[in-house]
């Protein structure tokens, strides 16, 4: 997500992060936050220049630090700003514009119908719609009513997103709700071959296979090595943490080791510690170190 902050965004180290190999990742989407038509606007092209495909506005986040700067998904409650955010920055870019939002600030209040046909009537070529309402977070079971009536509603691809963690739940969504796709969040998280998994289902009618041990460890180690490479190995080492924590969770099963490598200091340790579970070293004593 690029934040619309001028001190961000012009920083050297943010252009450097923003740069983007055509190549691997096209098409590429940047999101962008903030509450300033303006600023949003700038990021936006900011953003066009260092090779994006895709500018996706973010008016869905609950977090209290985003919706305090009347970001994220607090713009719910001002339809009018919504409106000057979206037609300043698809009229900013030359690239398509996404946006990504709630059902509305709360139960009593959602607006959902109304965001969306702004969004329309703005340029806009593609809904996320989270099916739930910011005052909602991530709490509850999504609701996906509001999502249907919105895709009978406008011309533009809604997208459902929210408590789609398997295939058949992606399956099951789109069918009820007649979107044109899914947008997978927290599942992801230790779980990346979830998307594979997902449009085998969807478009093969297969099952797709497990990744094996194998393939599964050497993209963790690969994922700890880029996030030092990106972040540095100050940051990197709590980040890091954080992502093996959802794998030992989601996709190892094995929440000791988890606790095993919050201990390593130092990006070579993490990265020795996941070799040594890749060489069964540490899964020979797993019973004795998760005790």
């Amino acid at each position: 997500m690029l934040n619309s902050d001028t001190r961000l965004w012009q920083s050297a180290k943010s252009r450097y992060r923003l740069a983007m190999d055509p190549e691997q990742q096209a098409p590429c989407s940047v999101q962008i936050a903030g509450s300033d038509p303006q600023m949003l606007a700038t990021a936006a092209k900011t953003a066009q220049d260092l090779g994006a495909d895709i500018i996706d506005i973010n008016m869905g986040c609950p977090a209290k630090k985003v919706c305090k700067k009347l970001a994220g998904s607090a713009l719910l409650k001002d339809e009018t700003l919504v409106a000057q955010i979206l037609d300043t920055v698809v009229n900013s870019v030359s690239l398509p514009v996404t946006l990504k939002t709630r059902t509305g600030w709360d139960t009593d209040n959602r607006n959902i119908h109304r965001i969306a046909r702004i969004a329309e009537d703005a340029g806009i070529q593609a809904l996320t719609i989270h099916g739930r309402t910011r005052a909602c977070r991530f709490q509850g079971q999504a609701e996906y009513d509001s999502i249907a009536k919105v895709v009978r509603q406008v011309a533009i691809p809604v997208i459902a997103n929210g408590d789609i963690n398997s295939p058949e739940s992606a399956k099951s969504v789109l069918s009820y709700t007649g979107a044109s796709a899914v947008m997978i969040g927290r599942a992801c998280l230790g779980n990346p071959w979830i998307i594979k998994q997902i449009n085998h289902q969807l478009i093969d009618g297969t099952e797709a296979q497990t990744a094996s041990k194998k393939e599964l460890l050497k993209t963790i180690k690969n994922h700890v090595r880029a996030l030092h490479s990106f972040y540095g190995d100050i940051r990197g080492l709590g980040i890091a943490r954080k992502h093996i924590s959802w794998y030992s969770k989601n996709a190892m099963a094995l929440p000791g080791f988890s606790r095993h490598f919050n201990t390593m200091d130092s990006t070579q340790s993490q990265v020795d510690a996941i070799d040594r579970l890749y060489e069964n070293q540490w899964l020979d004593h797993y019973e004795e170190i998760a005790a």
